[in-house]
């Protein structure tokens, strides 16, 4: 059975998605918050996800964003922003579609009927993928969290993160110097590599066993960094 994880801060939508998504067969889950969309998809992955962008805690594309670092599920926007702008932020994100509210139930079931249509007969266990290990770390890609196995939290700021989350989500391929500065800091900083030796040697010292010899976070002179499993 298809799951299907609805997430939407106003109550009426959700029910009214519950019913007549279950009325056709789907498997249903919920979701008010960016957050609790991120949680639920991680602990029960779905087919397919259909996304309000103005939710209470998180706007819809930094949760778009958030399972793209683990999952290729589609994803359909419902969004009250009619804008060209709002349209291609969201699908340059990750987006797979985009519905525009208010939409008739008849419309959204089609665009469903489509994504679906081309999903694997066997969906693989995205789950598994949520996650990656490094030194003593897990890093839940999910819920953005670093956990020793202590049990003991690690805390990275904003830039850290995303310098890790960038290079979790490419496991085994060199990600080029101006990429990481391009895509962490912006196009105006593509010529400042320091920035990415301060932040690599930063997560070194916070992650790996060995800041010194690292084994996951590798720098390849002169190109760029990967990370190895």
């Amino acid at each position: 059975m298809t799951r299907i994880l609805v997430v939407d801060d106003e109550p009426q939508i959700l029910r009214a998605l519950r019913i007549n998504l279950r009325a056709r067969g789907y498997d249903v889950d919920l979701a008010a918050t960016g957050a609790a969309a991120l949680k639920t998809a991680a602990s029960h992955p779905p087919d397919l996800v259909l996304l309000d962008l103005g939710l209470p805690d998180l706007d819809g594309t930094e949760v778009i964003a958030g399972l793209r670092g683990w999952t290729n599920v589609p994803i359909i926007v419902l969004s009250g922003r009619a804008g060209s702008a709002d349209k291609v932020a969201a699908l340059d994100v990750g987006a797979d579609d985009y519905v525009t509210k208010p939409f008739g139930i008849d419309e959204l079931l089609a665009r469903i009927r489509a994504v679906t249509r081309r999903l694997p007969a066997t969906r693989p266990d995205t789950a598994a993928t949520a996650t990656a290990r490094v030194g003593r770390h897990t890093i839940n890609l999910a819920d953005r969290t670093v956990t020793r196995d202590d049990g003991t939290q690690v805390r990275l700021t904003p830039t850290q993160w995303a310098m890790l989350e960038h290079l979790l989500r490419h496991p085994g391929k060199l990600i080029s110097q101006r990429q990481l500065l391009h895509d962490v800091w912006g196009p105006e900083y593509q010529n400042e590599t320091n920035y990415l030796r301060q932040y690599m040697a930063q997560l070194r010292r916070k992650l790996e066993d060995d800041p010194a010899r690292p084994r996951h976070l590798i720098t390849e002179p002169g190109m760029g960094y990967r990370y190895r499993p």
